[in-house]
């Protein structure tokens, strides 16, 4: 049999001993194991099958992987890469600040520009956290006219406010 039947016959069977040994698929250790059978080859003794004798070699680069200074190396970057990009900066730079505090002073103005009754039920309702009933109760009206101005004072305010979106 010569070497390309034997890469072939067992290529699979090699990655799928990869995958299970280091949990991942690694054509660097794939290509290990086709070296280490190819300067081998001529030691081999048909004492035990040719695919026992490829498995053993698969499995043994696959250790030698895991001990490998590259393996471990590869492991603490893995680990300080994920450690960084799940630290999160909670304090607020100078211009979030500022475009915040610009935003806020936009979606004011554009509030105080609705018509009284608008204002009210959208100062009530979205500001001061009254639900709809309670805000029917402190301006005498149904229940159906807070949501209908809700509705339409929102709608305003989107117009005005579309570029803040």
């Amino acid at each position: 049999m010569n070497f390309n039947e034997i890469v072939e016959a067992n290529k699979q069977n090699i990655k799928n001993i990869i995958r299970l040994i280091t949990k991942q698929d690694n054509d660097d250790i794939e290509q290990e194991v086709y070296i280490k059978l190819w300067k081998n080859s001529d030691k081999y003794e048909e004492r035990g099958s040719l695919k026992s004798w490829v498995n053993t070699v698969a499995k043994n680069a696959s250790k030698d992987y895991l001990r490998s200074s590259e393996f471990k190396q590869e492991q603490n970057c893995t680990a300080d890469d994920d450690a960084l990009v799940n630290i999160r900066d909670r304090k607020k730079s100078p211009e979030d600040s500022l475009l915040a505090s610009e935003r806020q002073k936009q979606i004011i103005s554009a509030i105080e520009k609705l018509k009284p009754k608008f204002k009210e039920v959208i100062m009530l309702c979205e500001i001061e956290g009254y639900t709809y009933e309670d805000a029917s109760q402190k301006l005498k009206c149904p229940i159906g006219t807070i949501k209908s101005r809700i509705f339409n004072a929102k709608k305003e305010l989107a117009a005005v406010l579309k570029d803040l979106m």
